[in-house]
């Protein structure tokens, strides 16, 4: 009992990682229907960012969460901007094979300038564990938790209570009626891209305490965990997105403990190909049925 609750908590700080990046595929799936796997690549570079701005200026944790966050979001923007915006009207395949496009050349470009090597990113958060009863916790796993439910909670609060948040509903539902009812659709997509990726600069850097290393492919096996885990939830369900991270974070973890960690990566496929066969619509999702 005591090996599957320390498995289940560090499956949950895992998983909570992955639910940040999720909510970025999600929110802009459900805008525009486009799978940005490009977006895995914005992870790895808010850690990268975190990274140079900790050991260059020795900023501590929060500012640099706060910096990799806003730098990611202009990132994000530019990306759709440059590379989206122009296709908004071609089909999903060339869209698709745009964000693949993207993702290589994000990640040919940090390993241009940052170098292909690993780098040690610094610990910005105090250490130290609690033992409960065998139970160990330790203060980074409380630290990236707490944050990612922040960042959740903030996330609903924006999406239910502000008027760019029931724009993005709006725009999610029918873009065309919500253009008519004078909402800017092409902004509303901005700040989609701004708040998805603003939330995997935040998971990049959480990612780099929590491994105390990065390099420039990291986002490539994250990304589709996480896309995997917004599928697994319901793509293009917010809270879909959130449930799906933790879930896939937690099985990651048992399959590790009680199996072996080579197996933890194909069975998270595996879940993958069952959700696709059983319910396409994810867990938290609904079929819709269409008329043809």
């Amino acid at each position: 009992m005591i090996q599957f609750i320390q498995q289940l908590i560090n499956g949950i700080s895992l998983g909570s990682i992955y639910a940040l990046i999720a909510l970025g595929y999600t929110m802009v799936y459900g805008i525009i229907k486009l799978i940005n796997f490009a977006h895995g690549d914005i992870y790895m570079l808010g850690a990268y960012i975190g990274f140079i701005f900790a050991t260059k200026t020795g900023m501590g944790f929060v500012p640099t969460l706060i910096v990799a966050m806003i730098l990611c979001s202009i990132i994000g923007v530019v990306i759709e901007r440059i590379a989206y915006k122009p296709l908004r009207n071609a089909t999903r395949i060339a869209a698709l094979i745009t964000a693949i496009g993207v993702s290589y050349f994000l990640e040919a470009s940090t390993q241009k300038v940052m170098g292909t090597s690993p780098r040690a990113f610094p610990n910005l958060l105090p250490s130290g564990n609690i033992n409960l009863g065998g139970v160990v916790i330790t203060y980074q796993q409380i630290f990236i938790l707490a944050v990612t439910i922040l960042l959740m909670i903030a996330l609903q609060i924006v999406v239910t209570k502000t008027k760019t948040g029931r724009a993005m509903r709006a725009v999610s539902v029918d873009s065309d009626a919500a253009r008519l009812m004078g909402v800017n659709v092409d902004r509303t997509i901005s700040y989609t891209f701004a708040i998805g990726s603003a939330l995997a600069g935040a998971a990049g850097v959480l990612v780099g305490i929590y491994y105390s290393s990065i390099n420039p492919l990291m986002g490539l096996v994250p990304g589709v965990k996480a896309f995997i885990a917004a599928v697994f939830g319901g793509i293009g369900i917010i809270p879909g997105a959130m449930v799906g991270g933790v879930l896939i974070g937690v099985i990651e973890a048992l399959v590790s403990g009680y199996g072996s960690s080579l197996y933890k990566d194909g069975v998270v496929y595996i879940i993958l190909i069952i959700i696709l066969v059983v319910k396409p619509a994810g867990l938290l999702g609904k079929n819709v049925k269409e008329k043809v």
